[in-house]
């Protein structure tokens, strides 16, 4: 950066535009342009390093950009929404590896033997990029469905991780002392040691906890880079590596509040989960369904593949007509039997209940970007827009599989950002709501997770869609979701289960809609 008189208001400018991208991702219609803002700085950091010459030259540098640039590109461009989470953890293990890289390489050229703030700086940045990359390959791996997604807990789990932590440790301080052609042999052992922390962390946190590890290691990666400035004496790294260090850290505590958890329990499981929770509101007594419209002869069968189902005790179904005409007076023959009713379709009455509904609110959930219904959702709420209703999407802290999963998905599907609402906005306007569709959810609509303890979902606070009129619920199955836990909403008066590919359910939906229109 010799070619400014003074190099550090280029840092300042690159600095000014991360922040300003932070400030604009508070809102998603000006997500966008944050992202741009915060790209256009990056460039500039990169361009000032390359016009310095302090890297070793073009000869090295601009293969490698070429190469890192082509590759980046090509992932970015083939990667469909749903695997978004899985890039991110994978981009974070990337940040991780190249700070425990540069981390090595420094520590062995320093020349120098005892403890200095650049070796301390080196080692916490060796370990923390170690752990880093570990946890971050394993996350990237269970996200992207490589891996089993449930926590794996083993035997003493919690005694192995805080074993670790203490040899870590232990290893750092011999380490830090030593010079430097011993410490090439000793820092293979504590990158291994940091590694298997880092993969007893993610390998115990799945499900609804995979967003706030996601954030973890955000946060961890932009630490270990901070680090690793330091090291090098490059203040640039430092400020841009504490800006997400931060910005990671502040986004874990807002999804632990969330998820009214600690990180300590989610991170090691060590603290005993606490069965305070937000209230849900009772469910109405009893609800009645609308009725199914009379077939019509030339009727035909579109919905979907699988079977459909209706919820619920054989006491929530509809019960018949009651008729106040006695009838006939001639009694039929004690042969004859009166025939049994047909059930109704849950469909049918699915679509009779939106087509009276004023109040709708869509619940999305990580179900539907595995159906990639997305843009059929949208389509339904539409329909439902024209016919006089109002609908509003109810998006949980945890829904998906990285914060803002689902508003990520449901903007690609051009849904307003104003009728995105958060689960307490959501939640105070269930009562009030005719119908709540899910679409793929089901631990963050599960009410046993402030009814049961001892649960891996107890008390964290849940879309409390039981308030509802009625409850539609567009999920594959009716089995528990990530947690393992039953969802007790399944079983109570007023839900119906669609059951089946939640994207055909939408364009079934739809169709019953436009036919009766």
């Amino acid at each position: 950066m010799s070619f400014l008189p003074y190099p550090w208001i280029l840092d300042v400018v690159v600095v000014v535009l991360l922040f300003v991208g932070l400030l604009l991702f508070r809102t998603p219609g000006a997500a966008r342009l944050g992202s741009g803002a915060a790209a256009l700085g990056l460039l500039l950091a990169i361009a000032a390093e390359l016009a310095g010459d302090t890297l070793g030259g073009w000869q090295l540098l601009g293969p490698a950009l070429a190469l890192g640039s082509l590759v980046g590109w090509l992932v970015a461009a083939r990667v469909s929404m749903i695997q978004v989470p899985a890039l991110v953890a994978f981009q974070h293990g990337c940040g991780g590896m190249a700070v425990l890289a540069i981390s090595f390489l420094e520590l062995l050229r320093t020349g120098e033997a005892g403890w200095s703030i650049e070796r301390g700086s080196g080692l916490l940045g060796l370990i923390i990029g170690a752990a880093t990359a570990a946890g971050s390959i394993l996350a990237g791996g269970k996200l992207a469905g490589l891996l089993a997604g449930r926590p794996r807990v083993l035997p003493g789990h919690g005694l192995l991780l805080l074993g670790s932590v203490l040899l870590a440790g232990g290893l750092t301080a011999w380490v830090g002392g030593l010079p430097d052609t011993q410490l090439a042999w000793w820092a293979w052992p504590l990158v291994a040691v940091a590694a298997g922390i880092g993969w007893l962390i993610a390998v115990r946190v799945g499900g609804a906890d995979m967003p706030v590890l996601i954030s973890v290691l955000n946060a961890s990666a932009g630490l270990a880079a901070a680090l690793c400035g330091v090291l090098i004496g490059h203040r640039l790294l430092v400020v841009c590596g504490a800006v997400v260090a931060s910005s990671g850290s502040l986004l874990t505590i807002a999804m632990c509040r969330a998820m009214n958890r600690s990180l300590l329990r989610v991170l090691t499981g060590l603290q005993p989960p606490s069965s305070a929770g937000h209230p849900v509101a009772a469910p109405r007594p009893e609800p009645a369904l609308p009725a199914a419209p009379a077939p019509r002869s030339d009727a035909t069968t579109d919905g979907p593949k699988t079977s459909v189902a209706p919820a619920g005790p054989p006491d929530s179904a509809p019960a018949p007509p009651d008729s106040a005409d006695p009838g006939p007076t001639t009694s039929p023959q004690p042969s004859e039997e009166a025939p049994a009713a047909a059930p109704a379709d849950p469909l049918d009455q699915a679509a009779a209940a939106l087509r009276t509904a004023k109040q709708v609110m869509i619940v999305p959930g990580y179900g539907m970007a595995l159906a990639q219904a997305q843009h059929d959702v949208m389509t339904l709420c539409r329909l439902l827009e024209e016919r006089g209703a109002e609908v509003a999407f109810a998006i949980h802290p945890v829904a998906g599989r990285m914060p803002g999963h689902m508003n990520v998905l449901l903007a690609e599907a051009d849904a307003p950002y104003e009728a995105m609402l958060e689960l307490d906005d959501a939640n105070a306007r269930f009562p009030n709501t005719d119908v709540a569709l899910v679409v793929g959810a089901c631990d963050v609509v599960n009410p046993a997770a402030v009814e049961q303890e001892g649960t891996p979902i107890s008390g964290m606070p849940i879309l409390a869609v039981a308030a509802a009129r009625t409850v539609l619920v567009c999920n594959l199955d009716a089995k528990p979701g990530y947690s393992g836990v039953e969802n007790s909403l399944y079983h109570r008066p007023g839900v119906l289960l669609l059951l089946g590919d939640a994207q055909q359910t939408m364009v079934t939906l739809q169709a019953k809609l436009t036919a009766s229109t």
